[in-house]
């Protein structure tokens, strides 16, 4: 097991799903969290049930990611709390589904702000802590929808494809002060976000049919994904995108 006793990581969008998947592992890893979410009363008792579960410290903080104001908040407070920051996720996302000639400008708007300019907002706030300590994790996830594109999803698929390139430009410019910025891009994972799919049966076998181990992946997996690039050990990865999906994009 990687250990991340004594540090401090930051998950946005972590009050359920991959995000929680994501603070369990590095809390069971020995690490300290701060979860982040929009929705305040479900963060805390996340929060609440981490910290009692691992032993840790877990702070609950209300944020929305698409605003600077909320985001350079967030860095302050984790900060004032627990006087640094070592490892930042940015999970945080949406996703919805509409034909190209359907999408409205402000669809698009809503999934690029939250899903890709968070991920900008996010980062350039935690490089101000991070860059005078000479070191720090930034883990990215993506999705391999953007990597071979999703029917019915352009702005999802385009935010996500940005993600991956913005990891490997951040990468370039923080790698002098010793930090290391990767992604992750999971498949198919069960979580409420995807809950549409285990509800259609048509769409669930259709969606197994693409994944060579024939199953969902679990927010764990992701967690266990995630934790590998917050350790030391992967001290000489970076700009990397780690891709999680059950075989899915080899075929």
């Amino acid at each position: 097991m990687f250990n991340l006793k004594n540090k401090v990581a930051v998950i946005t969008g972590s009050r359920r799903g991959i995000g929680r998947g994501i603070a369990e592992v590095f809390a069971k890893a020995g690490a300290d969290v701060v979860i982040s979410d929009v929705d305040q009363k479900e963060s805390e008792q996340t929060a609440r049930q981490i910290a009692a579960k691992y032993k840790v410290k877990a702070l609950a903080i209300r944020c929305d990611v698409s605003k600077k104001s909320d985001v350079d908040s967030l860095l302050r407070q984790t900060v004032k709390k627990f006087k640094k920051v070592d490892i930042l996720v940015n999970n945080a996302g949406i996703f919805f589904q509409k034909s190209l000639l359907d999408y409205k400008e402000e669809d698009w708007d809503k999934m690029v702000d939250i899903n890709l300019k968070s991920i900008y907002l996010c980062s350039q706030a935690a490089a101000r802590y991070m860059i005078p300590m000479k070191k720090g994790k930034i883990i990215n996830i993506a999705s391999i929808a953007g990597i071979i594109g999703y029917p019915g999803a352009a702005a999802y698929c385009a935010s996500k494809g940005g993600i991956i390139n913005l990891t490997k430009e951040l990468a370039l410019e923080l790698a002098a002060y010793k930090i290391n910025v990767n992604a992750i891009a999971p498949g198919a994972i069960d979580t409420p976000m995807t809950a549409f799919l285990k509800n259609n049966k048509k769409i669930l076998q259709q969606t197994l049919a693409n994944i060579p181990l024939k199953r969902m992946g679990k927010p764990e997996e992701i967690g266990y994904a995630a934790l590998f690039l917050a350790s030391e050990e992967a001290g000489y990865v970076t700009g990397q995108t780690v891709v999680v999906d059950g075989g899915w994009t080899i075929q």
